[in-house]
């Protein structure tokens, strides 16, 4: 709804404004196109920036990659377009917490994008032809960002994620003046990195652990 409020603002009509929801299906790309044609800028470069902003779905892909690679490339298409940070969030905490091997388990993904896409369309709508309506004292711009923090930190669930996301942050903001959003490709290359690494450490600690109550046994055994 604040999209559809934003695209309107930024002098973009209504009908391509909702279209934009159907072809981009985005929200942060959508607001910085916004941003960039309230701001006249030049038609490449908002498309390079919607780019580089949503780079990170390829990553969002990798992850789920093994969960779908049984499907054929129709079931694949439906589902890269119904791909958001939402329905990755709620689709790998299911496949994670259930741990389900099954051919029918893309059904949830599926569910959980089709859901998701039809709020947005139909939210899409009613801030192009209502939105209008809403105080700019409620400041509901800042939902968008509570809808990432509730997304992020239910998934936080050891060091290495944790440090990840800290990182993830960090370098955002010391690299937020960047241009064309490059900030976002710093967060996300340092958070993998920080998460690599801690992974790697862990697993190193853990091997250690073991080989060292592997001695102790021995021992107490002799």
């Amino acid at each position: 709804m604040i999209y559809g409020v934003s695209a309107l603002g930024a002098g973009i009509p209504a009908g391509i404004a909702q279209a934009m929801s159907l072809v981009v299906f985005a929200g942060s790309a959508q607001f910085i196109i916004a941003q960039l044609v309230a701001a006249g800028t030049p038609a490449l470069v908002v498309v390079l920036t919607a780019f580089i902003v949503n780079i990170r779905h390829m990553l969002y892909s990798a992850s789920l990659a093994r969960h779908v690679q049984k499907l054929g490339w129709r079931w694949k298409i439906v589902l890269a377009y119904l791909l958001t940070d939402e329905a990755y969030a709620v689709t790998m905490q299911h496949y994670q917490r259930a741990e389900i091997e099954s051919d029918y388990k893309h059904w949830y993904f599926f569910g959980a994008g089709l859901t998701l896409w039809t709020g947005w369309q139909l939210s899409t709508a009613v801030g192009v032809f209502l939105g209008a309506q809403i105080p700019a004292s409620w400041s509901l711009d800042f939902a968008s960002t509570l809808t990432f923090i509730a997304l992020v930190v239910p998934a936080l669930k050891d060091r290495a994620n944790t440090a990840a996301a800290l990182a993830a942050g960090l370098a955002a903001l010391a690299f937020v003046a960047l241009p064309l959003k490059l900030s976002i490709v710093a967060a996300i290359f340092t958070g993998i990195a920080v998460g690599l690494l801690m992974e790697k450490r862990s697993k190193k600690y853990h091997a250690m652990s073991e080989e060292g109550e592997e001695v102790c046994h021995s021992k107490s055994s002799g």
